[in-house]
């Protein structure tokens, strides 16, 4: 009898393989995560990628890596998550919802570097040569330097690239490819691991720049292994509300930059346009003098960003409060509602709080800590705070008001944008100076902050 074709069991979380299935992973303790795939040797005389010539090794000093090497997409938001422009030979994964804007935002890409003459291949598994012509019409005008092919077999796109040796490759999406030699279905963690090695080895052995698309899961990573970011030389996240017209573009990993950039897009009809002051954006439709609205500043990378801290705080009917938080950690929340209760005596056990920061955006970062506490002070008591007001700061477990990094910047972005009073820690005060036009004032205290308020 003929032998069944063995099956070997992967993760879909870290990519480890065992013979047989296992609730929890004994690499990366992820439970229910393991798939069962046929095993599928490799073919004898299977293609091969020989892109090298030959190997040899070569002395640190005599490599250059200079930033001017760096290609301009021609889109600065982008540009600043990438770490100031596309390095040649890179491979890059772009994550996010479906619709949100990933295949968008890489065609707008292709029309500013083919008008500058640079070869691009759009690659798409999932939409036919019509379909991509109908969305680069909404876009704008293309030259005859962007190349479309619409294919999904892995040995057939190797050699098109092989042979028309483009500057920049668009793989749209990863999930669709299939390689032959595997038997397993596309999308698979065996397919989605073996096209991602593929397009690695192309992109560093012919310096081509190859964009990947990659889907999201529910739980919000890129379907298929772990190892897939761990391939790639970046991974970009699209995030944002479909419902809603900004989106945000994150770097969660970068070997050529920094991953704390953020670039802010909205979604208009020719595509994704660029927000060049995210603060004004932010605060567009504030309310004037409502109780339990506050401006806080956060720092994302290098970037100071203006945000509205909204607070609800009512009598409960029920005996256990309810507490929710949108956008801000809620764990986070119901620590400073415990630290204004002993330190400020405010009796908020009986109160349901609602905290949300408006626009939709999601914010972690310790500085605004202070909005949170002001804003619940004021939603409690009913009073307003005054509209030309911002307050940063981190509050610690004994109602103190640490500092916070670059003051001075977010100093500067609330001058720029008319606020006349900016209360912020008393350590930095120091380290901001004084700056015309604006007033300083710094506090100790979440008692002090609210005595001032």
């Amino acid at each position: 009898m003929a032998k069944a074709k063995k099956s070997i069991f992967f993760c879909q979380n870290c990519g480890h393989e065992e013979s047989k299935w296992l609730g929890q992973c004994p690499m990366c303790k992820e439970w229910n995560t393991f798939v069962e795939e046929k095993a599928s040797p490799v073919k004898a005389g299977a293609p091969s990628v020989k892109l090298r010539k030959e190997v040899k090794a070569v002395v640190l000093s005599s490599v250059t890596a200079d930033e001017d090497e760096r290609v301009r997409t021609g889109i600065a938001e982008l540009d600043r998550v990438l770490g100031g422009g596309i390095v040649e030979g890179s491979l890059v994964l772009v994550g996010g919802d479906p619709g949100i804007g990933k295949s968008t935002l890489l065609l707008q890409v292709c029309q500013k570097l083919s008008d500058r003459e640079k070869k691009i291949l759009y690659i798409s598994g999932e939409e036919s040569l019509k379909q991509i012509k109908m969305r680069a019409n909404r876009v704008g005008n293309f030259s005859d330097s962007l190349y479309l092919l619409c294919e999904t077999n892995l040995d057939m796109i190797r050699g098109v690239i092989e042979e028309q040796k483009p500057d920049m490759v668009v793989i749209d999406s990863i999930q669709t490819m299939y390689d032959e030699t595997v038997s397993s279905a596309p999308g698979s963690v065996s397919q989605v691991r073996e096209s991602t090695n593929v397009f690695m080895q192309l992109a560093k052995g012919l310096g081509i720049t190859i964009f990947i698309v990659g889907h999201v899961t529910k739980e919000g990573t890129v379907a298929g292994p772990r190892v897939l970011e761990h391939m790639v030389d970046t991974v970009l996240y699209f995030e944002g509300d479909r419902h809603a017209s900004y989106r945000i573009l994150r770097g969660v990993k970068n070997r050529f930059g920094s991953t704390n950039e953020i670039g802010v897009f909205e979604m208009c009809e020719s595509g994704l346009s660029e927000v060049e002051n995210p603060s004004e954006f932010m605060l567009n439709g504030r309310p004037a003098c409502a109780s339990g609205s506050v401006v806080a500043c956060a720092i994302e990378g290098t970037r100071p960003m203006l945000l509205e801290i909204q607070a609800l705080v009512c009598k409960s009917n029920f005996g256990m409060p309810r507490r929710t938080a949108a956008g801000l950690d809620y764990n986070r929340v119901n620590l400073l509602m415990a630290v204004l209760e002993k330190r400020l005596g405010l009796p908020l056990s009986g109160y349901d709080a609602y905290v949300n920061i408006a626009g939709g955006i999601r914010m972690n970062e310790p500085a605004t800590d202070l909005g949170i506490v002001v804003s619940i002070v004021s939603s409690y008591k009913n009073k307003p705070v005054s509209e030309d007001t911002i307050v940063f700061g981190e509050v610690g477990l004994s109602g103190e008001v640490r500092a916070v990094t670059m003051p001075e910047q977010r100093v500067a972005e609330a001058k720029k944008l008319g606020f006349q009073t900016c209360i912020i820690p008393e350590v930095s005060v120091k380290a901001v100076g004084k700056i015309d036009g604006i007033e300083i004032v710094g506090v100790r205290t979440v008692n002090q902050a609210m005595n001032l308020l």
